[in-house]
């Protein structure tokens, strides 16, 4: 499958792709939300009202034209006037995502602010977030009331008692936005669940976009043999599925594989990870990166595991979002909840941020074979193995204790297998 490029799509076709993922993330309910984008005509192009956004097809699509006609064979959504008011203000926008996802529908209620503080990348995707007072929905108050903040240079508003509205310069990046943002306010709450966020410093954020990327210099010449192309084929699928299954999100997730000796594939920077293709994955051979791309930006780290531990052929590096509520807080992750959570993860210790940063022999004196997956406070888990698809595993087995840890918080003391049961577990399956 080929990347679809949204420069060449039609609006409709972009609509319908971003309203899809949407809809199929658990970011809006049928009839909730609308997407936008105006072109550069300026005519604008926007979800219809009342129409199934889980079935929504490009035929269903409005176009006001910019003399106020309209085109389609349904009503606008009832939102358009904020949509319009926004492009009205905001000549650098041009795609404009609304819904109400439950995270931060919570922060609207409650009338408060995430702070994007909480995680590396946030702040640098979503910018400061602005406020826009309750209006009545679809209102020409309310346009007025969310132009407002983005006349302030915000690009992302939470709503009173609402949801949020996002802007982007097209809609990948307006969807980016929105994601992200979402996953910040669900950090957030599962923190505040297990105990209490610790947030960065704007100079912690600025170090961690300091980081980007210290290149390796480029092949003169590349070769892709059978196997490094079945590599890249497997790097694509484990990282869709990543993204299908909330383990990723659009802008941030590494995946790498050990190709030959020290030699390995790894994602790029920059390319949503929903979207990587085989194309995208980049080689990295003799320490050198294949030529006019652009490797994750941790692929010192990567290619440091691959020299030191053998038995290491492939890392994963994401934000899982019940895993990063240890990652903001700071607490322990307690595997001992049922036997199979032990026997994958053994110890997990938590790290400082900054100790995936090129530099940092932190990680590297932690990981061995009984400390096969790290979490880095404000940032991520990291996940190592043997073959990916066991990988990933672990991945899944580490988020599904943590949301189980996360969700029996509100029931009561937690009582986890104890050290004699830990010692026959021990003794069965690793010895």
């Amino acid at each position: 499958m080929k990347r679809l490029d949204t420069q060449l799509m039609h609006p409709r076709d972009q609509i319908t792709m971003i309203i899809d993922k949407i809809y199929h993330s658990g970011l809006t309910t049928t009839s909730g939300g609308n997407v936008s984008i105006i072109d550069e005509n300026g005519d604008i192009w926007v979800t219809p009202s009342a129409i199934d956004k889980g079935s929504l097809r490009p035929s269903d699509i409005i176009c006001i034209k910019k003399d106020g006609t309209i085109v389609g064979r349904h009503k606008p959504s009832s939102e358009y006037p904020f949509h319009r008011a926004i492009y009205e203000c905001r000549p650098d926008i041009k795609a404009v995502v609304h819904a109400h996802p439950p995270a931060l529908v919570s922060f609207s209620i409650v009338r408060q602010i995430p702070d994007t503080n909480v995680i590396s990348q946030a702040k640098y995707v979503c910018g400061d977030i602005g406020y826009a007072p309750y209006e009545l929905p679809g209102s020409d108050l309310l346009g007025e009331s969310i132009a407002r903040e983005f006349r302030k240079g915000f690009s992302a508003v939470i709503m009173e008692n609402h949801g949020t509205v996002v802007g982007g310069t097209d809609l990948r990046d307006a969807f980016q936005r929105f994601e992200t943002l979402e996953f910040c306010a669900r950090t957030i709450i599962y923190g505040n669940t297990i105990g209490k966020p610790n947030y960065l410093t704007d100079e912690q954020i600025e170090e961690f976009e300091s980081q980007i990327p210290r290149l390796l210099p480029e092949m003169k010449s590349v070769e892709h043999p059978s196997d490094e192309r079945a590599i890249r084929e497997e790097i694509k699928k484990i990282v869709h599925r990543a993204c299908d299954q909330g383990l990723m999100i659009s802008s941030y997730g590494t995946v790498s594989v050990r190709w030959r000796g020290n030699d390995f594939l790894i994602t790029p920077t920059n390319v949503a990870r929903w979207d990587i293709q085989n194309e995208d994955i980049v080689q990295i051979k003799d320490g050198r990166r294949e030529p006019g791309k652009i490797p994750s930006r941790s692929t010192w780290l990567h290619q440091e595991i691959y020299k030191r531990f053998p038995k290491v052929n492939s890392i994963i590096l994401t934000q899982a979002p019940y895993l990063m509520a240890y990652s903001v807080t700071g607490r322990k992750f307690d595997v001992r909840t049922i036997p199979e959570s032990w026997i994958f993860l053994q110890d997990v210790p938590n790290v400082p941020f900054g100790s995936h940063f090129a530099g940092s022999e932190t990680i590297l004196n932690i990981l061995s074979d009984n400390t096969p997956v790290v979490i880095i406070n404000n940032d991520s888990v990291l996940v190592t193995g043997d073959k990916l698809l066991g990988t990933f595993d672990r991945l899944e087995v580490a988020e599904f204790s943590a949301k189980s840890l996360t969700l029996g918080a509100s029931l009561g003391k937690l009582i986890p297998i104890n050290l004699s049961q830990v010692e026959e577990l021990r003794k069965k399956f690793l010895s």
